[in-house]
């Protein structure tokens, strides 16, 4: 069990180390480098576009790879979605820019950020199951935290080597070709989590799957036929975690730039600090829902957060140094509140021959409504008119008012806290026996309670 952690942990904080760096870079370098002729503005709105492509990758992920996973296995597909992501984080630390061959950098740049959305969306609901299905039905929020605690890793990672970067390498030569570099790491990083991975043996349900001839052959149409409902419920119920994140590690460069004029090296530390508390609140959350209950502390992770957001923007927008670095190092507290139990409440809410596919697209779909458009949204409340793709957009809200943000985080918690509520709840049921022979038997047994 320990081997399985371990190796889900290490390779997820490479994926996520992947896939936040660009996002880093987005608001740090690309929109110079990709779109020198546009103005700030819409230089990283374009830059967010791009960025919004790995989460539109990440459902097709979740189908590719949520299939294989629950017809070939856990390991083997978690090696495929490893390689795919270094590989393309690699490559976009090769590739030329608008200075080399004009727009057709940022083509490139579109196709390397859907393999990374790909290559992330099979990568979680893998990483999620070979810590759950490893461990007993009593320790599951806290087995499924240790997948959630890679995304900090990967964030102060990422974060953290470009801070180092950008102060060794000064301004001017980050913005050349330093930016580069933490890129060209990927693919040591990558190294290392293959060798971990390979070392690991398939869960024993999976196992057990195989063993009984229960292999589902279609999985991704039978879990919709017989799941839409979790399905849909659980890309809803993270509304309120995703979206403030990406708020809270991606947009809040260009806040920083645009409302208060905090250098980026600052706001980089910054984050970084906000990854490392998260080392801590992710497993204690994910313990703390074994206790009180998953859907418990979930809900109080969602009420604090939709106070959060006003209180964050609020600090934010005054500009003072300190208020603003201790803003962001506590950021994402009402984040973990919520991801730390995440993962063990949407996996648990799909039977084992399903689990890969269905876990895998619940979590995913999210990208598409939540963390993919979040910093466009942000952006374009606090900018007022913006122009997007060519086309040109007018907020009816008032420009430059930080609270229009966090009305924007109020309705995601809103719409996440209905979702929890009307998931089924289902901590109580053994994960590594099918739900088929469990439920017809609890029901069966509330019947007759209730009959007395």
């Amino acid at each position: 069990m320990m081997r399985a952690v371990v190796a889900s942990t290490v390779g997820t904080s490479i994926e996520w180390y992947d896939y936040f760096l660009f996002g880093t870079m987005a608001a740090l370098v690309f929109p110079h480098l990709f779109f020198p002729k546009s103005d700030p503005i819409t230089g990283t709105l374009n830059n967010y576009a791009i960025f919004f492509v790995g989460f539109l990758g990440r459902p097709l992920g979740a189908w590719l790879f949520g299939t294989y996973g629950d017809r070939i296995g856990r390991k083997a597909t978690l090696i495929a979605t490893l390689l795919f992501m270094g590989i393309a984080t690699f490559l976009i630390g090769v590739m030329p820019t608008y200075s080399s061959i004009g727009l057709w950098a940022a083509v490139i740049l579109v196709i390397l950020r859907a393999c990374q959305g790909i290559g992330v969306g099979g990568e979680w609901g893998g990483s999620v199951l070979m810590a759950m299905e490893w461990g007993s039905r009593k320790r599951k929020g806290w087995l499924g935290s240790w997948p959630q605690f890679g995304v900090p890793i990967g964030l102060v990672l990422s974060n953290g080597i470009t801070a180092v970067t950008q102060t060794l390498a000064g301004p001017a030569l980050f913005a050349d070709w330093a930016w580069r570099i933490p890129f060209l790491l990927s693919i040591v990083l990558v190294g290392v989590g293959l060798y971990i991975r390979l070392g690991i043996l398939e869960t024993p349900v999976f196992q057990a799957l195989v063993a009984e001839n229960r292999v589902e052959q279609r999985p991704i149409t039978e879990v919709v036929r017989r799941n839409w409902r979790e399905i849909v419920l659980s890309a809803l119920l993270r509304l309120p975690e995703q979206a403030p994140f990406y708020l809270f590690t991606v947009f809040v460069f260009t806040f920083g730039a645009f409302a208060t004029k905090l250098d980026k090296p600052f706001l980089t530390w910054a984050v970084s600090v906000a990854g490392l508390v998260s080392f801590i609140t992710i497993p204690l959350f994910g313990h703390l829902s074994d206790v009180i209950g998953r859907k418990t502390m979930y809900a109080l992770g969602i009420a604090v957060m939709a106070a959060w957001g006003f209180a964050y923007f609020g600090l934010f927008a005054t500009g003072v140094a300190v208020v603003v670095f201790v803003v962001i190092a506590l950021s994402l507290i009402p984040h973990d509140m919520q991801y730390g139990p995440q993962a063990s409440l949407i996996a648990e809410s799909f039977t084992g021959r399903l689990r890969y596919s269905g876990a895998s697209l619940g979590y995913q779909l999210a990208s598409i409504i939540a963390g993919g458009p979040a910093p466009i949204i942000a952006l374009g409340l606090w900018a007022g008119k913006f122009t997007l793709l060519g086309a040109s957009f007018t907020s009816p809200f008032p420009t430059h008012n930080p609270y229009t943000i966090s009305a924007y985080i109020l309705v995601c918690c809103l719409i996440g806290f209905v979702a929890v509520a009307l998931l089924k709840d289902r901590s109580s049921l053994d994960h590594t026996v099918e739900y088929d022979e469990q439920e017809p038997m609890e029901a069966e047994g509330l019947r007759r309670r209730a009959m007395g």
